[in-house]
């Protein structure tokens, strides 16, 4: 399985990922080993979407990322 989640930052900002292992990803990045968040802890988990296939997950991610996705992440995952 291939989780995208979603991540807010202390400065309010959310971080977009993708992997294959949530519970271990989101222990790097709350030791800060991931750059992005490194200096923006505490971070909180705010929503995960599984796939099966790794292709959908990163066009899912790809997507959230872009500007047009913007408002419907603020609707629907925040």
């Amino acid at each position: 399985m291939w989780d995208v989640y979603l991540l807010k930052c202390s400065d309010n900002t959310i971080y977009t990922g993708c992997t294959n292992d949530l519970e271990d990803r989101l222990l790097r990045h709350n030791r800060g080993e991931v750059y992005y968040t490194r200096s923006r802890l505490p971070l909180e988990l705010i929503s995960y979407t599984a796939f099966e296939n790794k292709y959908k997950a990163f066009a899912f991610e790809r997507y959230l990322k872009s500007g047009s996705s913007k408002a419907f992440a603020k609707k629907r995952l925040v």
